[in-house]
């Protein structure tokens, strides 16, 4: 699944630790997430969303896989 987690993240100036620690997971975490290789949990995916003040929808582009 792609997401937008990088440009979002990028776009507010904040570190993929500050991040990670908003959401309560490790940067390694946020990583992955950015880089395609884990897909969130629906409830990680929500606060991701929430840091960013945006839908799931809006985060991640949900596709076939």
């Amino acid at each position: 699944m792609e997401n937008k987690i990088q440009d979002l993240r990028k776009q507010l100036k904040m570190t993929q630790e500050e991040l990670a620690d908003l959401c309560g997971v490790t940067r390694q975490t946020i990583i992955s997430l950015e880089s395609g290789k884990y897909n969130p949990s629906i409830l990680l995916a929500h606060s991701i969303a929430k840091v960013f003040h945006r839908s799931i929808e809006e985060v991640f582009i949900f596709g076939e896989e």
